[in-house]
């Protein structure tokens, strides 16, 4: 730092210089200030830009910063700590753990991905991580048996619905679809009769999106799934509520309102960090959700890599003692 500051004193240029790099700067705080104002109209942009938010910060701020160190540009760098201030005020909560302690239930969901090479042994490390009930999405109906079968010693009760599936160490009942609106079954609803009482649980997998050079960040059918999944959350009965699964969007899309307007997620109330779940190589988005209601989290992390391409979630929740459920 001291080298690229020599000869800084006395240069009258170092106000005139980086002009470019300032505007940027604070066009990029513009950005993240307004973001829920970018239109979906075009490509999606707003959600596109909501996934990979962090990133504005993690990425881009460094980078004006450093131009500007290089630039010897004043001007450059009082107005990068403009967007500095903005991500800080958005993330800086999470830099920190909010983890707590006690808690009376363990959940964990992973999608396992159609296409893993080792199904056996991804079960075997997901229930290694302690939970009491599992949810497991991308599901094929070629390696049911084989996670069946893995699971079994851990898990006394479970449900298979389409593609997603559930395993839990306590009794489950009035399992069924969730018409998410795809056409082929993607999510799916239990009770878990909890020592606490009866928990609605939720496991689902939102449609994927893509980027396209000619159509942007493509997400219709997601969008449309997520208000379907939203519709059937605030019509169950049930107020202990715990939704499980990749939705395929972060908790700053606003394409997941009618989801995340009315559940907390458990990685914000009381994670350490973004907790990137996707991909497992080189995490860069949390797709991957555990969400309450009427449930209070407690903590939330990471499970170690398996051979599918996300990352396995788990968090500690409290569940309030009742004798009704309601």
């Amino acid at each position: 730092m001291s080298r690229l500051t020599v000869g800084w004193r006395g240069d009258p240029r170092i106000w005139r210089r980086g002009i470019v790099t300032a505007v940027l700067a604070l066009l990029l705080a513009l950005v993240m200030v307004l973001h829920a104002q970018i239109p979906n109209r075009i490509g999606n942009l707003g959600s596109l830009s909501e996934t990979f938010l962090p990133w504005f910060g993690i990425v881009l701020v460094p980078l004006l910063l450093i131009v500007g160190l290089l630039r010897r540009s004043a001007t450059a760098l009082i107005a990068v700590l403009v967007p500095t201030a903005v991500w800080f005020n958005l993330f800086g909560g999470l830099l920190g753990s909010n983890a707590g302690t006690g808690g009376n239930l363990t959940v964990a969901t992973h999608n396992v991905n159609a296409e893993n090479p080792d199904p056996s042994g991804t079960a075997r490390e997901v229930a290694d991580g302690g939970a009491d009930v599992l949810a497991l999405e991308e599901l094929t109906e070629t390696a049911v048996p084989t996670y069946e079968t893995a699971l079994a010693s851990t898990y006394k009760y479970h449900s298979v619905q389409g593609t997603v599936g559930l395993w839990s160490k306590y009794p489950i009942s009035a399992s069924r679809p969730v018409d998410i609106k795809l056409g082929w079954t993607r999510a799916m609803r239990a009770t878990v009769a909890t020592p606490e009482g009866p928990v609605a649980v939720y496991v689902a997998h939102l449609p994927s999106v893509r980027v396209k050079m000619e159509a942007g960040f493509t997400a219709r059918q997601r969008d449309r799934s997520a208000n379907a999944l939203g519709e059937a959350l605030s019509d169950d009965k049930l107020t202990r509520k715990i939704l499980l699964g990749d939705l395929n969007g972060t908790m700053n899309d606003r394409a997941l309102n009618a989801v995340t307007a009315q559940m907390r997620s458990t990685q914000g109330a009381s994670g350490s960090g973004f907790g990137f779940s996707w991909p497992a190589s080189f995490p860069m988005a949390r797709i991957d959700q555990i969400m309450v209601q009427g449930v209070e989290p407690v903590s939330s992390w990471s499970l170690p890599r398996t051979a599918s391409d996300h990352l396995p979630i788990a968090a500690r929740v409290k569940i309030p003692s009742s004798a009704t459920g309601s």
